[in-house]
């Protein structure tokens, strides 16, 4: 089935892992040999890992195109439902996290990978067919809109959550600082089609009329996500895992339990909180600016859907052209890093001419980085630890965590400007400051990886 919803791309790719043609010497698929001179220009790859490479990275393009339809929803939703609210909406975000972890837990502990990793797709794509319902039952927006908002933010986490831990699982950590940028592209491909659709389509559909669209593109990244998994098994007939792929078990808690025995996986939960904090403030002081500069929930839209093509765009050059090769040029470490230096720059830039033209380059130029630098290589910390955290621990983390960092930090921002006072100026130099905290972190975490983690007894070593 799957073969007749995936782009061209993904259909070729099945054909090469099946029934390839032979050249005439006999000795290579023909199919594998084009896409490993194609691809072997972009990342460094080998002929057996193409086909892999291309479903993971067509799962992903999948699933940013129906994403980066919604966020730009969720940003008009938010200043929809009142500035005032963000930070509470935050919060909310972070208690609707908290009752679903263990959810995800039970999940996990009861069902194959095959089965509870489609049932999270299918779940969202019926959440966004019922809120394209309830738009369309009720005039009044207000709540809808705030209920939106928190949907969307735990729909993101957790869809990118689940794809990466099923990557870690699938992938060793070598092939991931070879491979891993180049499917993280998947994202960006995927985040140009998203704004580009939903910038062209707003205001002649209407935003709640991109809704459905975005739930197509759900479903098909869900068909394809099968298709890796269906590989994975096929590969590593051998593989005690792939043997014992009926449940990973364990506890509903489990995660709390993984995160809080390792310092190891501490160091990454400091590392994602830092994240949170350094885009938060910056996410904030836009939809402030936004609020007065745009005065149409549609135009409002438009704006949002056109930095994020911008923003796709430069991380698809990025991890298209640069990560795997400066991977191996300057290692996991440098790269880690180099993200927080960026964002040091550009807080201070900001300090120094806090207007809205260069509050929104340094807001792209951070996403961008975040999408084509920091996740990949955040993702690759996670290479070295066991299966059960890598879904677990690292669900946990990059969902729960998250947001409990977006949440305390919108509260500080509003402690900050509420009641101190503070102006952009001030929310500048404190994201410095925090900006300075995250690259410290970050050159321990990337040392700590390349000796495995840690200790064995402290995290499970691959």
């Amino acid at each position: 089935m799957w073969q007749d919803s995936c782009p061209l791309l993904v259909r070729v790719t099945a054909k090469s892992m099946t029934t390839p043609t032979r050249d005439a010497i006999g000795d290579r698929p023909k199919a594998d040999s084009r896409f490993a001179a194609v691809i072997g220009r972009l990342v460094v790859v080998q002929p057996a890992e193409v086909p892999p490479l291309l479903i993971s990275f067509a799962t992903l393009f999948f699933m940013f195109c129906s994403y980066t339809m919604l966020r730009p929803i969720r940003d008009t939703m938010g200043v929809t439902s009142g500035l005032e609210s963000l930070p509470y909406l935050f919060w909310g975000t972070f208690i609707a996290m908290l009752a679903a972890q263990p959810l995800y837990g039970w999940l996990t502990s009861r069902l194959p990978r095959a089965l509870f990793l489609p049932i999270v797709y299918a779940f969202f794509t019926a959440n966004l067919l019922a809120f394209y319902i309830w738009f369309n039952l009720q005039s009044d927006h207000t709540w809808i809109a705030r209920t939106y908002y928190i949907w969307v933010s735990v729909f993101n986490f957790f869809i990118v959550a689940v794809f990466w831990s099923l990557m870690a699982d699938v992938f060793t950590r070598e092939q991931s600082g070879r491979m891993f940028g180049f499917i993280a592209a998947g994202a960006s491909c995927g985040g140009l089609v998203g704004p580009f659709l939903a910038g062209r389509l707003a205001v002649p559909l209407g935003t709640i009329n991109l809704l459905p669209i975005s739930a197509a593109f759900l479903i098909v990244s869900q068909l394809c996500m099968r298709r890796v998994i269906r590989w994975h098994s096929q590969s590593h007939p051998d593989s005690n895992e792939v043997k014992t792929d009926v449940r990973l078990g364990g506890g509903v808690l489990a995660a709390f339990h993984q995160v809080v025995r390792s310092r190891y996986l501490l160091g990454i939960a400091l590392f994602v909180i830092l994240v949170s904090w350094v885009s938060t403030f910056l996410y904030l002081e836009q939809q402030r600016f936004v609020a007065h500069v745009f005065t149409s929930p549609d135009a409002r839209t438009r704006f949002f859907s056109n930095v994020d093509f911008w923003v796709q765009c430069l991380s698809m050059v990025t991890q298209l052209a640069l990560f795997s090769r400066l991977y191996r040029w300057i290692g996991l470490r440098a790269m880690l890093a180099s993200v927080p230096v960026l964002m040091i720059a550009g807080y201070v830039l900001f300090a120094l001419i806090p207007s809205f033209p260069v509050l929104v380059v340094v807001l792209a130029l951070r996403r961008a980085g975040e999408y084509a630098i920091t996740r990949p290589c955040r993702d690759s910390l996670f290479t070295v630890c066991t299966r059960e955290e890598k879904y677990k621990a690292k669900s946990l983390i990059d969902t729960l965590v998250y947001r409990g960092g977006d949440a305390t930090s919108a509260s500080v921002y509003k402690l900050l400007t509420g009641v101190m006072g503070l102006g952009s100026v001030g929310i500048a130099w404190t994201g410095a400051f925090i900006s300075t905290l995250w690259l410290l972190l970050a050159l321990i975490l990337g040392k700590l990886q390349q000796r495995g983690g840690a200790a064995p007894s402290d995290i499970g070593a691959k």
